[in-house]
C-alpha cells in the first residue's frame, strides 16, 4: 500500500535527510588514499550514534541478501556499485568509491548516495559519475504531481542513452517513509506517461546508477555486494524527493549541492 505523508511529516522526513547528506559529506571528505573502508564505517558508525539516529542498514535482511547486513553504510568501490559490504580494503589513488546511506530519526526514514573519485581522477570516471548526476536531477525534474512514474524512469533512461550507458533494471528507486523500502519500485527505465499517477505527499528515493559496458550484474561471495558483470567501472546517485503541491523538495540536497546550484543560477 503507498502512502501519502502530509507536509508536517515530509518536514520530519527531512530532518532526517539533512542528516543523511551531512554524513555523507564527511565520508566523502575522509575518503583519501590510505583509508581503510572500516574506517569509513566507523565514522558513520560514531555520527548515527551520537546523533540518536537508527541505521537502517544494520540487521537488515531482504530476500536478495546473504543473512543480516552487520554495517551502518554500503560502501563501494571501482566495479562495485551496491550494497558494497564495508570489508578490510585500503583506498588507492585513482578509486571511485560509492557510499550509500540509509537511517530513520524519530521513525522517518532517509537514503541517499554518492560516488567520489579518490585521489586522481581519470576522465572516464568523472563521464560517468557526471551521468548518474545529471539522471538524478532529469528525475527529480519530473517528480511533480500530475506526472507518471514512468516520466521519472524515462528520464534517466534518457540521459544514460545519451552518455551512451546501459541502464539494469533489475534495482533501482523506491518509495520511501517509515520503512526504508515501502512498496513501489522506481525503475531506471521506462516509458513516459505510463504507470502510477504521481501525488502529493509521495516520497520516493531516485537512485540512478550505470556501469560503463554492460547492465548486468553479478555478486560477490559476501551475498551483498553488486558488481558490474564485465568489471567495467560504475557510478551511483541517489536523493530522497518529495513531491509537492509545487516544486519536488529534495530532503537529502547537500550544501555543496545547493552552493553549486546557487552559483549557477
Amino acid at each position: 500500500m503507498i502512502e501519502l505523508k502530509t507536509p508536517a511529516e515530509i518536514q520530519r522526513m527531512h530532518v532526517t535527510g539533512r542528516f543523511v547528506a551531512e554524513v555523507l559529506t564527511e565520508v566523502g571528505e575522509h575518503a583519501a588514499v590510505g583509508v581503510n573502508l572500516m574506517d569509513l564505517e566507523h565514522h558513520a558508525r560514531g555520527m548515527i550514534k551520537r546523533r540518536g539516529a537508527e541505521s537502517c542498514y544494520w540487521d537488515y535482511e531482504p530476500s536478495f541478501g546473504k543473512g543480516p547486513f552487520r554495517n551502518v553504510i554500503c560502501l563501494a568501490v571501482n566495479d562495485a556499485v551496491l550494497h558494497g559490504l564495508p570489508h578490510d580494503y585500503t583506498l588507492r589513488d585513482g578509486d571511485v568509491l560509492t557510499a550509500d546511506l540509509a537511517v530513520k530519526i524519530d521513525g522517518w526514514a532517509a537514503d541517499s548516495a554518492r560516488t567520489v573519485i579518490v585521489g586522481t581522477a581519470a576522465d572516464e570516471d568523472l563521464r560517468i559519475i557526471r551521468a548518474t548526476e545529471e539522471a538524478l536531477e532529469a528525475a527529480i525534474e519530473q517528480a511533480r504531481p500530475g506526472n507518471r512514474l514512468g516520466d521519472i524512469s524515462a528520464a534517466i533512461w534518457a540521459v544514460a542513452r545519451d552518455y551512451g550507458y546501459p541502464v539494469n533494471t533489475e534495482f533501482g528507486g523506491h518509495a520511501i517513509g517509515r520503512e526504508m523500502h515501502e512498496e513501489l519500485h522506481v525503475p531506471n527505465k521506462g516509458k513516459a506517461g505510463r504507470g502510477l499517477t504521481l501525488k502529493p505527499g509521495l516520497t520516493l528515493a531516485l537512485e540512478p546508477w550505470f556501469a560503463r559496458t554492460t547492465d548486468k550484474i553479478v555478486f560477490d561471495d559476501d551475498g551483498w555486494t553488486i558488481r558490474s558483470a564485465d568489471g567495467s567501472r560504475t557510478a551511483h546517485s541517489e536523493h530522497t524527493v518529495a513531491i509537492t503541491e509545487g516544486d519536488p523538495l529534495v530532503l537529502t540536497r547537500r550544501d555543496q549541492e545547493v552552493r553549486s546550484s546557487t552559483k549557477d543560477s
